[in-house]
């Protein structure tokens, strides 16, 4: 990979625009081929239409550091493209302007995160921003919106939904992952099966107990997708007992 791909260039960019074009110039048709097919952009996938130019998440983390102090209007204009790369470089921003914000620099930043909950429409995105500004802002409030989005028609605000509970289960916080997994138990998505239990897994790693309590209740009804990444770093036996439902 050339120079130009691999690195930037050390002084901030004055806006949106400037941005834009210092990304694309970095994009490699190579790895966007390949991220076309990962992210599962064709007809009926869930990427259906999702347009990359190939550029490595370690490069959009040095831009999005470079850039955290892009005004949050020139942010949320990046988060409307419809390049994968510049809505994911905009979210990475948006969650370093939370983390060094101040308590009405972060109120923007959650309040620009739910107006725009459209533009973070793929797993990456979601993953990357949603514990990170809406679990995080919520840690010290109401969660009610976090059942609101569970119970969205989106695959994405669902994912958000459930991936917003890692904030919790990092405070050793484990009731909203619980609650928030008993109403997705049955979700048809693949994504939203793995997030689930994903969170799960998590929660079993600060809290084996809890998510034991959990299983024996629900592994039985469980999507079977769910269950194996919930119990993926059982021991062997207990990974039997609970595939087998014999508990």
């Amino acid at each position: 990979m050339s120079d130009r791909r691999s690195k930037t260039s050390a002084g901030p960019c004055a806006n949106a625009e400037e941005l834009r074009r210092e990304l694309r110039a970095m994009g490699d048709p190579a790895i966007a081929e390949h991220s076309q097919r990962f992210f599962k952009t064709g007809p009926g996938e869930y990427g259906q239409g999702d347009r990359f130019i190939g550029v490595r998440v370690p490069v959009l983390r040095r831009l999005a550091n470079r850039s955290r102090g892009m005004p949050l209007s020139q942010v949320e204009s990046i988060l409307h493209s419809k390049i994968h790369e510049e809505r994911l470089l905009a979210l990475l921003i948006l969650v370093l302007q939370y983390q060094k914000g101040d308590e009405a620099a972060r109120q923007a930043v959650f309040e620009t995160y739910l107006e725009n909950l459209e533009h973070i429409n793929n797993w990456d995105l979601v993953d990357s921003s949603a514990y990170q500004i809406v679990g995080q802002h919520l840690l010290s409030r109401s969660t009610r919106l976090l059942n609101r989005l569970a119970a969205s028609d989106s695959l994405w605000e669902r994912r958000i939904a459930i991936m917003s509970t890692l904030a919790f289960i990092k405070n050793d916080r484990f009731e909203e992952t619980l609650s928030l997994a008993e109403k997705l138990l049955q979700d048809g998505e693949d994504l939203i099966q793995k997030a689930v239990g994903w969170m799960l897994r998590e929660v079993g790693n600060r809290d084996r107990a809890a998510e034991e309590a959990f299983l024996v209740k629900h592994c039985r009804q469980m999507p079977r997708t769910m269950l194996r990444y919930a119990i993926e770093k059982f021991p062997e036996p207990d990974r039997k007992r609970f595939l087998s439902g014999d508990i």
